[in-house]
């Protein structure tokens, strides 16, 4: 391993050329401090490290969706030249924690060989560990597995219905504000739809990963993980160890969007097998095991129903949805929430019911429950509008929330009237037609535009982290942070150096390690908010140690401003009332005798913030999109988004994030779907050539709008979540672009060409 990944440091040297442009603290547009390390190849992702003795191994996963292994040809397996041994339910070695109870916070039972029962297609059946990848893989296929086979449940149709003890992650199955009956009676036009979301599946560039080295009764873990401490707890659970005894590296990481934050049954037989066998274990999964086992976006049925009075203001809305899980777990999308914080309603009432599928079980993935929602509310609203006789954009300005719908709580912040203006002026949205089919482009297509509002909420997770100032005026940050592309390294170091008065390329920064202070998740587009938090305040305590040094101390030009305050910038503490009055860092540590000193933090929201304030951040999306009338092809050819989310850190980076979340938003409007065969309850599409996501060809021009929101109330430092709120306004606003070229309305996603013919 290279010097600069072994110790977990970010690389500050590329940001000194933006430093010097820009300045190079929070809110300047930083390149990343990992991206030189990516682009020569030496950042090292969790597969990219060899210990001495490794030895590979490959899961063999069942082909079947519903009944029980049989039998296996395991001799076989065994025989073949390298195959060092197999584990089945029959040998696997006992775990310290059952498998099949759930471990809180997310509570996901997991798949470990506990017995034969097959309960979806691509279940891990056996672990096949051998010298060489290619005999692990060999002696994977050499079990040819024999099943008894029970009829796979894979749609409505099969599947068994329940109402759910709760969605999402500990989320309310059911929320209701107002008299929705009366809501309904006086209304003078209703509305009511059903919506339709596919199953999506985590195809994140880096697969899941683990490298497992037992040393005694300690075990080193490299595998990508967007909740290191968390997952540090669940695996000495498992494994009866002291949470202690469990070091999680992840410097890297491929992608996460959710999966990568709950541990699974694959990477749990991996760590087993490399205690069983004494020697270093490496486990990937291939691409189209990841179609099972790691988490996925469920589907979804949703029907909406919406009164308006004669002025088109909503008088009542109810969200009802019907989403997709295992046969053997509860967590369920919580699509119908999405509801809940957007238009002025006088009643509301949002309800979820589950369906249990023959299926791995679904979890988080980018923005679960609002991705879903939203793509049905956004071309609800829009449908709502057209019944009004109304412009889309009149329509959602008509039903503004100026407080939270239902609870009355004040917004800490909402900039979303500014997104509207911003976004609709960028995009000339005041030229569209109201009526569907009046426009062409100069080839003959139909050209559409639509719109759709973007919301997310901020959560905060609780998170900690350390500040050494150094003899020589640079400081050591150090927080258990998760990067998986957003650019955590460069903003969190951004935050940091502020806190301590220094330059971003002062300010050495380490993450990714589970023995660092604990960062809390990866996750909720909270990362920046919580961690970043708590390295404001480790360098505000850093500072303030720092400080009464200095007026402490009758050398000092600073002696005796305790009362009258200090103010630390550029390395140096100047007299707030006297700034001809200052002192270096290095100055004040070199003649107190100390080599360095140390500030320390442990976040947390107040919880009062959260329930006396509603916390989203909000924007707005527009798209354009033309489509041949003849062969009904659809091709997005604008993007605009505007998007409120309180202070932004980089703004390069909150762009790059807006770009990625408009992205997916296209990719769930028009290409995304995970195709199962009714047959045997497999998915037909579970590799990147034939599971659709969009390529460079299918992106159209992107735009996104930074507008500008001051948040004292989010939290202390006025940070919200970028990363995933770009899908909740793009997938609508494209569906309602694609009405708007053809007049047809697509309830189903994602929109195909046989839908416009």
């Amino acid at each position: 391993m290279s010097p600069e990944i072994s110790s977990h440091q970010a690389a500050p040297s590329e940001t000194k050329a933006a430093a010097n442009r820009y300045g190079s603290n929070a809110g300047q547009p930083l390149t990343r401090r990992d991206g030189l390390l990516k682009v020569t190849g030496r950042a090292t992702y969790a597969a990219d490290n060899h210990p001495e003795g490794l030895v590979f191994a490959v899961t063999a996963v069942s082909r079947i969706a519903r009944g029980r292994v049989r039998a296996m040809n395991i001799d076989a397996a065994k025989a073949h030249p390298g195959v060092i041994d197999v584990l089945t339910p029959a040998n696997r070695p006992p775990l310290s924690h059952d498998p099949d109870e759930k471990m809180p916070p997310f509570g996901f039972r997991v798949e470990v060989l506990q017995d034969d029962g097959v309960r979806y297609a691509n279940q891990p059946i056996a672990l096949v560990i051998a010298e060489t990848l290619e005999a692990a893989t060999e002696g994977a296929v050499l079990l040819d597995p024999q099943y008894d086979v029970e009829p796979a449940r894979v749609d409505r149709a099969t599947g068994l219905r329940f109402d759910p003890p709760g969605v999402g992650v500990g989320g309310d199955p059911s929320t209701a504000y107002g008299d929705l009956d009366a809501g309904f009676s006086q209304a003078a036009v209703t509305l009511e739809g059903e919506y339709e979301t596919p199953p999506q599946y985590h195809n994140a560039m880096e697969p899941h990963a683990v490298v497992a080295e037992w040393d005694g009764d300690r075990v080193t873990l490299d595998m990508p993980n967007q909740a290191l401490a968390m997952s540090c707890a669940s695996y000495a659970a498992f494994f009866g160890i002291p949470v202690e005894n469990v070091t999680i590296r992840s410097p890297f990481l491929g992608g996460g969007f959710g999966s990568k934050a709950i541990i699974n049954g694959p990477q749990i037989l991996a760590i087993l097998a490399a205690r069983m066998l004494k020697r270093p274990v490496k486990l990937v999964l291939t691409r189209a095991q990841m179609y099972g086992p790691v988490g996925h976006r469920g589907q979804t049925w949703q029907k909406l129903r919406l009164g308006m009075d004669s002025d088109g203001q909503l008088t009542a809305l109810h969200h009802r949805s019907m989403s997709a899980t295992s046969a053997f777990e509860d967590f369920l999308e919580p699509a119908a929430n999405a509801s809940l914080p957007l238009y002025a309603s006088p009643a509301i009432l949002v309800e979820h019911e589950g369906l249990r599928l023959d299926t791995g079980t679904p979890g988080p993935m980018r923005a679960p429950g609002e991705a879903s929602g939203s793509a049905a509310l956004e071309v609800a609203i829009d449908e709502a509008a057209e019944a009004c006789g109304m412009d889309p954009l009149a329509f959602r300005l008509k039903n503004y929330a100026e407080t939270e719908p239902g609870t009355g709580k004040p917004f800490s912040s909402k900039a979303l009237r500014t997104c509207y203006a911003q976004g609709a002026a960028r995009f000339g949205w005041s030229r569209r037609p109201l009526s569907p089919g009046q426009m062409r482009d100069e080839n003959g297509l139909l050209v559409g535009w639509g719109m759709g509002t973007a919301v997310f909420h901020c959560p905060h997770f609780p998170a900690e982290a350390r500040a050494t100032l150094r003899a020589d005026g640079t400081a050591l940050v150090e927080t258990g942070a998760a990067d998986m592309g957003q650019g955590a390294w460069t903003a969190l170091a951004q935050i940091a150096a502020e806190a301590l008065g220094l330059d971003a390329d002062q300010v050495e920064f380490h993450a990714g390690l589970s023995t660092l202070p604990d960062a809390g998740v990866a996750g909720g587009s909270a990362h920046t908010a919580s961690a970043g938090l708590a390295l404001h305040q480790a360098g505000g305590d850093a500072i303030a140690r720092l400080t009464d040094l200095a007026v402490n101390d009758p050398q000092s030009p600073l002696f005796g401003a305790g009362n009258i305050g200090v103010i630390a910038r550029r390395g140096r503490l100047y007299r707030r009332d006297d700034e001809a009055r200052h002192e270096s860092y290095a100055q004040i540590l070199a003649r107190s005798g100390q080599s360095e000193i140390i500030g320390t933090a442990k976040s947390a929201r107040d919880p009062a913030v959260a329930s006396d304030h509603a916390l989203y951040s909000h924007g707005a999306v527009f798209a354009e999109v033309k489509i041949d009338p003849d062969l009904g092809q659809i091709r997005t050819t604008r993007l605009v988004g505007a998007f409120a989310a309180g202070r932004v850190i980089n703004p390069r980076l909150v762009q790059s994030q807006y770009f990625g979340g408009m992205i997916w938003g296209l990719s769930f409007a028009l290409h995304e779907e995970a195709v199962t065969d009714k047959r045997t309850g497999r998915i037909m599409n579970a590799d990147l050539a034939e599971y659709r996501v969009p390529v460079n060809a299918d992106i159209p021009p992107l735009e996104a709008i930074l507008v500008d929101e001051e948040d004292a109330i989010v939290n202390p430092i006025g940070v919200k979540g970028v990363g995933e709120i770009g899908i909740t306004g793009t997938v609508g606003a494209i569906a309602n672009a694609v009405w708007h070229a053809t007049g047809k309305r697509i309830r189903k996603f994602p929109i195909r060409i046989e839908d416009m013919l």
